[in-house]
Order: structure tokens, then sequence, then C-alpha cells
């Protein structure tokens, strides 16, 4: 059975051996990266080019329609200030149905 100095000791070799490893491929993986951009004439802003991920916007559709000025309202959220208006005026929520 090992003690306690000689575990700890090979813990720190394998540290080492890690560390050296992590390091080595680390430079190949660099210098193959480089050897491939001057093979198909790359650039870094080449590789740092984003396309923009389409927006995810669901339209749901329009419940009420306000037929003086043909905005909309969905029936989601807030009441518009023209439908609140509207129905303290004496309409019905009804009246605007699509």
């Amino acid at each position: 059975m090992s003690t306690l100095k000689e575990l700890l000791a090979q813990r720190e070799a394998l540290d080492q051996q890690i560390s050296q490893t992590k390091d080595r491929e680390r430079s190949e993986a660099v210098a193959k990266v480089k050897s491939l951009m001057s093979e198909y004439g790359l650039t870094v802003a080449d590789l740092s080019t984003r396309t923009p991920k389409p927006a995810k916007v669901s339209k749901v559709a329009a419940k009420y329609r306000n037929q003086a000025t043909g905005e909309t309202w969905s029936g989601r959220g807030l009441q518009p200030k023209w439908l609140k208006a509207a129905i303290a005026g004496g309409a019905k929520l009804t009246d605007f149905s699509v």
C-alpha cells in the first residue's frame, strides 16, 4: 500500500504531465489551424464573422380592429389607448371584434 507522500508525489508528476501534454497539443492545434488558414487564404476576420440567427417572432392574429383608423389589437397585453377610450365612451369590446 502506498503512503500519502508517495501518492502526493505521483499526483504532482501526473499534474506536470497533464500540463505538458496540454501545452504540446495546444501548440500543435494552433500550428494546424495556421497551416489551414494559409492554405485557404483565410484571415482572423474570416473566422470571426457570425451570421445572425433569425429572430423567433410569432405574430398573433388580431382579434379587435378600430374601423376608423385600422389599428388592431391581438387581445394580449394591455388594451391600447384607442380601445380604452372607445370603451370609456360607451362602446362594447365586441363592437371591435374582427
